[in-house]
């Protein structure tokens, strides 16, 4: 069964925040705020923060600028994992990603099948990694961004969550590129 193993140390990881929407501004954007907040209460260390419009090549690209940034272990964006025209950041994390976590998806479907059903259907979250960062796409609304925190991120992104945990592989993510 999960657990923390208490006798383990924290380890604190490097996340970035991508708010993807057409109309937002810092100023309004609560599900950025809410991911901001839970990274701070959790010991992680927000490493940057932006806002993009829903543009599949900006959102691609800002990953990629991330996720070749030594000095960031994570990325988290919300919005734009739904089903209408604008919303392409699920294709633009899928641009970006080496391997993807399909999982990731199965849990957060499965977390919100228990908050609101069977509306869960139209949630695309998804979960990636590219050059040994993770990249985890939420939905816009800050319910969908506390429950994938609250009940995936928070324990797989904590290094004494036992059994296993995204940080303790954090290392080995682009381990075939070093070999060469």
């Amino acid at each position: 069964m999960s657990r923390i193993d208490e006798t383990a140390e924290f380890i604190a990881v490097r996340i970035a925040v991508l708010t993807v929407s057409d109309t937002r501004s810092l100023a309004e954007d609560r599900s950025g705020d809410v991911l901001v907040g839970r990274i701070a209460e959790a010991g992680h260390v927000l490493a940057d923060r932006k806002i993009l419009p829903d543009e599949r090549a900006e959102i691609a690209e800002q990953l990629r600028i991330w996720c070749d940034d030594p000095a960031i272990d994570v990325v988290i964006s919300t919005g734009g994992t739904g089903l209408t025209g604008r919303d392409v950041t699920v294709e633009a994390h899928r641009d970006v990603y080496e391997k993807e976590i399909d999982a990731f998806g199965t849990v957060f479907t499965i977390v919100s099948m228990q908050k609101i059903g069977t509306s869960a259907v139209q949630s695309r979250a998804t979960g990636g990694v590219r050059n040994g960062t993770y990249l985890f796409a939420l939905p816009g609304s800050p319910g969908a961004c506390k429950d994938a925190w609250d009940e995936i991120l928070l324990r797989q992104l904590d290094f004494r969550h036992r059994p296993c945990n995204f940080v303790e592989i954090l290392p080995r993510l682009d381990e075939n590129q070093r070999r060469k």
